[in-house]
């Protein structure tokens, strides 16, 4: 497919600074994943970010295979036939944070519809197996909707992690173009669960893209409606096209632009509100943590 003249092109002072260069340790730690079959959400989604966290011995862990049950058209993330859930999966993660020496782990998986209980599961195995390698460290864990079933999404709450997050990704008028098998006021709703079972969990995280089509009114509006949901670090980046079989940027924020979105959320009440082209949800996550936590 060629790019045609109204498709906009990355601009360049966005260009200079993807920096994604594979260097011996972005390498190393590439091929210690592949060793034991883990995945990262930061390959597969080709992330921007990836060089910068991989140098610094971080990674999102993505559980329950690299094949999606659901088709969204901004994301990396392959869709189709998934693959079957690996028992050893949780047990192999566990081991790599204790290798690596993480303090701070983030895990993420594809969303999977077709499993009876559509991967929960799999999320309490896993952060339970790092908290009995590793008592110290803090686990985030960002998770599909679980279909809104409330007694899954219970379970997983009863977990003991220091952040919840659910990305709400667009405004509500782009679900359907962009989101198809999502449902807006769906998320709302987990993240408003989340927010309820605070005794265990310290944070409740949100994020959203930029560039899509979205009005600035919209944004307002989705913002809030995170805040009444319950959220309390919001992080917003642009959206970056994987491909040309993806959505089209709509338009490209400047620093300003961001600056602001990030002046409105404070304004709003958010208690961290991360915002810029490259932000991703779980980029620098550890450290907004640390921050909200006073340490």
């Amino acid at each position: 497919m060629k790019q045609t003249k109204d498709q906009l092109r990355l601009p360049e002072y966005l260009r200079n600074r993807i920096k994604n260069k594979q260097t011996e340790v972005v390498v190393d730690l590439q091929n210690k994943l592949k060793k034991i079959n883990l995945n990262t959400v930061c390959q597969s989604a080709r992330c921007p970010n990836l060089g910068e966290c991989f140098v610094k011995g971080t990674a999102t862990f993505m559980i329950l295979g690299t094949v999606c049950s659901r088709n969204c058209r901004f994301c990396n993330v392959d869709s189709g036939t998934t693959e079957k859930v690996n028992p050893d999966e949780p047990g192999n993660i566990s081991i790599m944070v204790r290798d690596l020496g993480l303090k701070h782990v983030v895990i993420t998986s594809v969303t999977r519809d077709d499993l009876e209980d559509q991967g929960a599961g799999q999320f309490i195995k896993t952060v339970n197996e790092i908290k009995r390698l590793n008592t110290e460290v803090t686990i985030e864990i960002l998770t599909p909707d679980f279909g809104g079933d409330i007694e899954l999404l219970e379970s997983v709450l009863e977990i003991p992690v220091a952040v919840f997050n659910h990305n709400i990704e667009t405004i509500e008028r782009l679900y359907p173009v962009a989101r198809p098998q999502a449902v807006y006021k769906r998320s709302l709703n987990v993240l408003k669960l989340a927010s309820q079972f605070k005794g265990r969990i310290f944070f409740i995280k949100s994020g959203f893209m930029t560039g899509l089509g979205e009005s600035e009114e919209e944004i307002h509006e989705l913002m809030q409606d995170l805040f009444n949901a319950g959220v309390e670090i919001l992080t917003i980046g642009q959206y970056l096209r994987p491909s040309l079989k993806h959505l089209e940027v709509k338009k490209y924020y400047l620093d300003d632009e961001f600056e602001k979105l990030q002046r409105i959320g404070e304004k709003i009440g958010f208690k961290k509100v991360f915002s810029g082209p490259f932000v991703r949800s779980s980029f620098n996550s550890g450290n907004i943590l640390n921050e909200l936590k006073g340490i």
